[in-house]
């Protein structure tokens, strides 16, 4: 189960001007300004038919997610039922709606990915609900036919 801890300090740091030379304008907005994508915009909103594959994070390419913890939750966010590991994502408590959230960072660059609820399927009964454009995706060939995401090049 994942533990609730202190945001560690991020490995990987750069600049803000060195961010934005490294990220797609929507990914550096999301990422490094905790934004959120229009629901339904990503590509990974959906399960990969293979279930398998790796979601790396945009700005430092750290392992996240795994295809095979992805479900389709109907919120219009790709969403997963846990992280990759127990250090690849940090949970910390976010008040900019307000009301507290579960806000997931990436463990090593501490770039913005989503929301966690306690909403999801057993047996963690966790909803990360993260935006696509923090995600970059490793898989098999896609197929996307089948509804596979697209695989990104490499940088």
């Amino acid at each position: 189960m994942f533990k609730r801890r202190p945001r560690p300090e991020p490995e990987v740091v750069r600049t803000d001007a060195e961010w934005r030379a490294r990220l797609r304008p929507e990914a550096y907005r999301v990422l490094r300004r905790s934004g959120t994508e229009v629901p339904g915009s990503s590509p990974y909103v959906h399960p990969p038919a293979s279930r398998a594959g790796t979601y790396r994070c945009a700005g430092c390419d750290a392992e996240l997610f795994r295809a095979a913890d992805q479900f389709d939750s109907g919120t219009g966010w790709p969403s997963f039922s846990s992280p990759a590991g127990p250090d690849a994502a940090v949970i910390r408590t976010d008040f900019a709606m307000l009301v507290p959230r579960r806000e997931a960072t990436c463990a090593r660059c501490g770039g913005h990915l989503g929301h966690v609820f306690g909403d999801g399927p057993a047996p963690t009964r966790q909803r990360w609900c993260i935006n696509g454009a923090a995600l970059t995706f490793d898989g098999a060939a896609p197929d996307p036919a089948a509804g596979d995401p697209p695989t990104d090049p490499p940088e």
